[in-house]
């Protein structure tokens, strides 16, 4: 029987090993399609530019902003820092806003029902109607971005929210009834973990929408951050430098997407 173990461990070894390197493929496929393919666009665009001789300030080569990057590295940095502090503050304060009402919600009806129509008719105001209100009425400082920031992804977090903490398995309610269990632990057993998966998706969106939120409060006055940064090299014609300026709000926005993603990994293990 020891000889017929061993024999079939070693027959199955070389299905495992193939089984792993197809696994291993289509992981290096799946960087190396994404990376080619941007790389075959960046080149295109670089040989577009070249070839019909596209003026600087309308349309910079990759190089061109590549350079400006380097070159204007520190003024960039110095610009990403209050942006990204508007945007984590507008991320945190939003979405434990939007936590909080959710819970509201699912508590009561008539609370939902009095002031789920409110957040809609908000949230239906474009955010570049809203920003100079909240300007003048918070002033030019920081809280006027935050509060912005806060206002664009608040929505996406009180609907998932509310959307997750209802989307409990009835048998699993009736079960924590026949317990005896109070509210506070119906809650904390079975709404928020099954909640947890619908939060995250509202949290990824957020985090990509705060960052927008900062960058349009920092448009309508400031006079630093990213925002500001793009205003100032649009109105100055300094393409090289507000392609740069794009790109590292995108870099910030990725940043704060994939420090989602690693909190989800953590919290959300099933």
């Amino acid at each position: 029987m020891l000889m017929a173990a061993i024999e079939n461990i070693q027959t199955a070894d070389p299905e495992i090993d193939i089984e792993r390197a197809i696994e291993r493929r289509q992981k290096m496929l799946s960087i190396a399609v994404p990376l080619g393919t941007a790389a075959g666009l960046i080149l295109l665009w670089q040989i577009g530019v070249r070839l019909f001789a596209v003026p600087t300030y309308i349309a910079p080569a990759p190089t061109d902003v590549a350079y400006t990057l380097v070159d204007k590295f520190p003024l960039l940095l110095a610009n990403f820092w209050p942006t990204l502090y508007e945007s984590v503050l507008g991320f945190i304060v939003g979405n434990i806003a939007a936590v909080l009402i959710a819970v509201a919600f699912v508590h009561s009806r008539t609370v939902e029902r009095a002031f789920f129509p409110i957040a809609v008719f908000v949230n239906t105001i474009p955010i570049l109607a809203i920003a100079p209100i909240l300007v003048l009425i918070f002033g030019p400082g920081v809280t006027a971005k935050v509060v912005i920031a806060a206002l664009i992804c608040f929505f996406p977090t009180l609907v998932n929210m509310v959307r997750g903490l209802q989307a409990v398995n009835p048998q699993a309610l009736e079960l924590a009834r026949i317990l005896s269990a109070s509210k506070s632990e119906v809650f904390w057993k079975i709404r928020l973990p099954s909640s947890l998966p619908f939060l995250f998706s509202a949290l990824k969106i957020a985090a990509t929408t705060s960052v927008i939120g900062a960058i349009v409060g920092e448009w309508v006055g400031a006079d630093m951050g990213l925002g500001a940064l793009i205003i100032d090299a649009t109105f100055n014609f300094n393409s090289p430098l507000l392609y740069a300026t794009v790109f590292m709000s995108s870099g910030l926005s990725v940043l704060m997407f994939a420090t989602v993603s690693i909190v989800e990994r953590l919290v959300v293990r099933w």
